[in-house]
């Protein structure tokens, strides 16, 4: 049974992290901890988790042990910590780490412990600083888009219509994901317009009425068979990309937010988010069909090409929700926030138009 857990990021110190590091048989009983020193990485980013950096000093033999490992743990804002308990992603994170990420191929960092109690937390993972993270301003390349539509087909692959055991991730519809998704649409559809008017077509614009109105049935049909487990936020800056020849091609980060739902809905967020327009344009069929590809590879059956493209154009046309919630209620004033935002609610925009969207709504 896990240990109680010390009030975080103070309690990590060499003395805890020793105990359960040795718990859990990362570190040998021989080598103790003499120190941990902690470093924050990404202020103003993980608004309702926190990441530092320990480094870590050793006594004993530490040879091909790291000297550094990454720590998430909970916000110490406290208005901050009630939100993400109100949506669960502190729970989210560490059960993914503990009970799903050893189910499948797909790839995120290791994570050494990963508890949770009460509204405390803490995940010590594996450091990836020499990766590289993906760039949402610049937008995904065609190798890029590649490498994470090969990854999440990977992981959809595993709980392809397999998902009964797991009533502690929402349901994209009927669930509190669903009801916060749609009260936060209602907030930010206008704000979202007003401030990134300059990138969102003025016809798409004011469809917000509408499409919040047809909310409840875009979350039932992303909802409906088949479905699997989703990242539920898989955009470039949750993406690292490997540098050298030892690094997998792509490792998944952030599991706060996973879901029940449509396969699409994460394809939809990186190839009508995130992949540059050029890219999507030119390559987009022959995107999908690349993902249906690599599901039957790993033993999906029945989903054919042409599923995957009726699936994804419903899936591009649901994802506005991301992009009111996301754009319409975030801190816009942080340069680099506004300008991958910017681009969020311009490559959807531009999608949208492109394959016509708005005819398929509900």
């Amino acid at each position: 049974m896990p240990h109680t857990l010390p009030e975080m990021p103070a309690g990590l110190t060499p003395t805890w992290l020793t105990t359960e590091l040795q718990r859990t048989g990362f570190l040998p009983t021989t080598v103790t901890i003499t120190s941990a020193i902690q470093e924050q990485v990404g202020e103003g980013v993980g608004m309702m988790s926190e990441l530092a950096r320990l480094r870590l000093s050793y006594s004993g033999d530490s040879a091909g042990l790291p000297t550094t490992l990454m720590a998430k743990f909970p916000s110490r804002n406290p208005t901050n910590r009630q939100v993400a308990m109100s949506y669960n992603l502190y729970e989210r994170e560490t059960r993914y780490f503990a009970e799903l990420d050893p189910l499948t191929s797909a790839r995120s960092p290791t994570a050494h412990i990963s508890q949770l109690e009460g509204e405390n937390f803490i995940i010590l993972m594996q450091d990836l600083i020499d990766y590289r993270v993906g760039d949402q301003v610049v937008g995904a390349t065609l190798a890029e888009t590649e490498a994470m539509i090969d990854e999440l087909a990977k992981l959809h692959a595993t709980f392809w219509n397999n998902v009964s055991d797991l009533d502690w991730v929402p349901h994209i519809a009927n669930s509190y994901h669903a009801e916060n998704m749609d009260a936060l649409l209602r907030i930010g559809w206008s704000n979202m317009v007003s401030v990134f008017a300059d990138y969102i077509d003025p016809a798409i614009a004011a469809r917000g009425e509408e499409i919040i109105a047809a909310l409840p049935e875009m979350q039932r049909r992303m909802d409906d068979a088949p479905i699997t487990l989703l990242h539920g936020d898989f955009r470039m800056e949750n993406v690292l990309f490997g540098v050298a020849s030892e690094h997998e091609q792509v490792m998944i980060i952030d599991w706060q937010g996973p879901l029940l739902g449509k396969a699409m809905v994460d394809v939809g967020l990186i190839m009508g988010q995130s992949t540059q327009i050029e890219v999507r344009r030119s390559n987009e069929r022959a995107l999908i069909e690349r993902y249906a590809d690599r599901l039957a590879a790993a033993g999906v059956p029945d989903y054919s090409g042409a599923r995957a493209w009726q699936d994804y154009q419903m899936a591009l046309l649901y994802n506005w929700v991301y992009v009111g919630v996301v754009a319409g209620t975030l801190d816009t004033t942080n340069e680099h926030g506004f300008a991958w935002m910017a681009q969020m609610v311009a490559r959807q925009s531009a999608a949208s138009l492109d394959l016509d969207l708005f005819s398929l709504m509900p």
